[in-house]
């Protein structure tokens, strides 16, 4: 085989693997899974610190793909077991209420909290504080279940101590 086959060859691989990444199938197209949107940042942290667990919050690019790995393998069954997971989308021009009242839109709050990557997962506890290091992009994905676990568990301990 060529060395030119050979990279031929691997491109069309690389397609495959893509598509089926970014479908989930070759041959079906499965409904896509979503986390809930929040209007309201301060109604999300209550309803989380009711059953004293801490907010969870993605901040997700429409099309991107380690975005859709981060919420279907890892942040939606963490909301299926009963944690308070909500997305909030860059670029998006949806009213948001902050935790402290003040309305803005999903894009200016990201702005304001000085995020320029996705994905970017976030801990909140009392009185809209971050309790735990923000996970930053999903570049290491046989890592990334373990750094969330971790920062999960320091971001329960403080909603739990406080």
């Amino acid at each position: 085989m060529t060395h030119a086959t050979r990279l031929s060859r691997r491109k069309v691989l690389q397609s495959i693997a893509l598509f089926a990444a970014g479908t989930g199938s070759l041959t079906t197209l499965a409904a896509p899974v979503t986390l809930p949107m929040t209007d309201s940042l301060a109604a999300s942290l209550g309803q989380a610190l009711r059953i004293k667990q801490p907010l969870v919050v993605m901040v997700s690019l429409h099309g991107c793909a380690f975005c859709k790995v981060v919420r279907e393998n890892y942040l939606q069954p963490l909301r299926a077991s009963g944690l308070q997971v909500v997305q909030i989308d860059m670029r998006d021009n949806r009213a948001l209420a902050d935790f402290d009242g003040t309305t803005l839109t999903h894009d200016a709050w990201v702005r304001k909290q000085g995020i320029k990557l996705a994905p970017t997962v976030l801990f909140f506890g009392f009185e809209g504080r971050e309790v735990a290091t923000r996970l930053k992009g999903a570049y290491l994905p046989d890592f990334y279940g373990a750094y969330l676990d971790e920062q999960l568990a320091v971001a329960r301990r403080v909603v739990a101590g406080a």
